[in-house]
């Protein structure tokens, strides 16, 4: 391994080792320069649905090659993103209607956050503030690092970012203080949206709420007449156990973000899905209020195609009858760490798995989180935890024995990282 002049994300170059080389994809797994094959537990970031390089998907993609690259979308349509669209709005809950394509989870729902403030600037209602929830995450964008928790992630770009309200996270047995800060920020009349994370937050901690907290946000929304997103970027595509974690709570939000899984994690592709009145609100014969909003690759053919063949595969193959068994190994391999005194926190839902690790100095750049990293590696495994979070969110087509291998890592790497900091 060299260095090279490639700067990798969320990574602090002075303390990480050269970064391996992956030669290919499949499946579940990874397979390094080195000739080792590595069970991709946490689906590269969460993107990686039914596995890497999914027949169907790569098929669409080199079939749409023989026709498209990108064409400009604020002047063309095309086949694929029409075609996509009709699906996805099939697949989401009805009331949505329209779909407004974008290239990352951040755009999507830096798109989202735009729709709701015009919508009431172009309704001449004088509503600007976003109310979000504590610890949650959105994107690195300046309107979504505004909209998500303030940290040393976000230290340095202080002055650019917004105000936003922030409710306290719904802890086990404190939820009506979340609805109650809710319902108080609501009668200022000021409200534009709320934007949450529907049941996880995911950079946050994989920190879970129940659906009943969601149900009743939604309920308060549509009281106060302000506007219900849903950042399903990576709780969509069955990660929750449902297609979307809205459906859990029997919540249809105004908007819907999603990203992620919608190409399979083929190829990185966005959509921002609204309802009629939201479409509406900018539809004028004034060109002042068109949306204006966009970015060089809307709707890249080539990943809209991609996202068709996902779809295709959700008709066609047994994909919740996956997403319920990989629960189900879940469910079973957790019940071990239930009672150990090594973790806390012991929680799953659907396809995500997490358990906190029990170190005097926990929180996202504990120490312990570069080490189980580096200990997962070596079992070959690809785990990142979240400091002293370990989860799991593999692709659907892990098989059963790579996910008990998984929960063995867990078991050996908490006991040695432990013995180490006792030491």
């Amino acid at each position: 391994m060299t260095l090279t002049p490639v700067w990798h994300p969320f990574t602090q170059h002075a303390l990480e080792a050269p970064m391996k080389r992956i030669v290919a994809t499949e499946g579940a797994y990874l397979f390094d320069e080195d000739g080792n094959r590595v069970l991709d537990a946490i689906s590269s970031w969460w993107v990686i649905t039914h596995g890497h390089r999914h027949p169907g998907i790569m098929a669409a993609i080199c079939e749409a090659t023989e026709a498209y690259d990108q064409i400009i979308f604020a002047e063309y349509t095309h086949e694929p993103a029409e075609i996509l669209a009709e699906r996805l709005l099939a697949f989401a809950p009805s009331e949505l209607k329209y779909v407004f394509y974008s290239d990352s989870g951040s755009t999507a729902v830096e798109v989202a956050i735009k729709m709701a403030l015009g919508t009431f600037h172009n309704r001449g209602v004088a509503r600007d503030r976003l109310v979000v929830m504590e610890h949650g995450y959105h994107g690195d964008t300046i309107g979504t690092m505004s909209a998500g928790e303030r940290g040393v992630f976000n230290a340095p770009f202080e002055p650019l970012l917004f105000g936003v309200d922030r409710l306290p996270f719904p802890d086990p047995g404190r939820e009506q203080e979340t609805l109650d800060a809710f319902e108080t920020i609501c009668r200022k009349g000021t409200v534009a949206a709320i934007l949450v994370e529907p049941l996880v937050l995911g950079a946050g901690g994989m920190k879970f709420y129940g659906s009943a907290v969601l149900s009743a946000l939604k309920e308060i929304a549509s009281r106060f007449g302000c506007l219900f997103i849903a950042d399903e970027v990576m709780t969509g595509w069955g990660r929750t156990g449902t297609r979307f974690a809205c459906e859990q709570a029997g919540v249809t939000p105004d908007i819907l973000c999603t990203s992620k899984g919608l190409t399979g994690g083929a190829l990185p592709l966005a959509a921002t899905l609204c309802t009629t009145e939201i479409f509406e609100a900018h539809l004028s014969f004034d060109r002042r209020k068109t949306f204006f909003h966009s970015s060089s690759y809307t709707a890249n053919a080539i990943a809209c195609a991609a996202a068709v063949a996902n779809l295709q595969i959700w008709q066609d193959e047994p994909v919740d009858v996956r997403i319920a068994a990989l629960a189900a190994q879940h469910n079973q391999h957790l019940q071990r760490f239930q009672n150990d005194t090594r973790f806390a926190n012991v929680r799953q839902c659907g396809t995500i798995a997490a358990l906190d690790l029990a170190v005097p100095s926990g929180g996202y750049l504990a120490d312990v989180g570069p080490r189980m990293r580096q200990l997962f590696r070596e079992r070959g495994l690809l785990v990142r935890p979240l400091g002293n979070v370990v989860y799991l969110m593999p692709p659907y087509c892990t098989s059963a024995a790579d996910i008990a291998a998984a929960y063995d890592a867990i078991d050996d790497v908490a006991s040695i990282v432990l013995k180490e900091t006792a030491s």
